[in-house]
């Protein structure tokens, strides 16, 4: 059951070292690359652990439409993958929300922390982290996205039992919001 919004999520910048108990922040910024095509193009190479093999499964190059959303915005539910990692990166230089979860006791949803991609972020989420949806917020966005197509069930939703609200992208260092509060 969702109560009233009681908690306001602050918003950090994206960065790896922050993001890294979710999954992989995929950027070129301070990563190694090699040229390639007679030095007309650089290559980086291995950016985000794509994990899309479990119980058959085999990878998915998709492109996603996002709308914007407007602030605040309640985050009322999260979704997780247990068969596969699940990939995003704006394709238009776009900042993006993304908005994850601590895996809490009994594998329910612990405390949620939001971060905001600079435009020449993606993310990878590892397999079972909990994660909100897509979630644009300036323009119409496009996506790259690669995840898992094959068969067995690979999205599991779940309510939150607190309603939490971002209300600014103004990237705040308050703490995170914890469900309990």
């Amino acid at each position: 059951m969702i109560v009233a919004a009681r908690a306001v999520l602050p918003v950090i910048p994206l960065n790896a070292a922050a993001f890294a108990p979710f999954g992989d922040v995929i950027e070129i910024t301070g990563r190694e690359s090699r040229w390639i095509n007679e030095g007309s193009c650089r290559r980086f190479n291995d950016l985000a652990g794509i994990d899309v093999s479990e119980a058959g499964g085999r990878p998915l190059l998709s492109i996603f439409e996002a709308s914007p959303q407007s602030l605040p915005l309640p985050i009322l539910n999260v979704e997780r993958h247990p068969l596969s990692s699940q990939a995003f990166f704006p394709l238009g230089g776009v900042p993006f929300l993304v908005v994850v979860a601590e895996r809490g006791p009994n594998d329910t949803v612990g405390t949620l922390h939001a971060f905001q991609s600079s435009g020449r972020q993606g993310v990878n989420y590892r397999r079972n982290t909990w994660h909100h949806s897509l979630i644009a917020i300036r323009e119409l966005s496009y996506f790259l996205v690669v995840d898992r197509g094959g068969p067995g069930a690979n999205c599991e939703e779940r309510a939150l039992e607190v309603a939490v609200q971002v209300t600014d992208l103004a990237c705040s260092r308050a703490r995170p919001a914890s469900l309990g509060e």
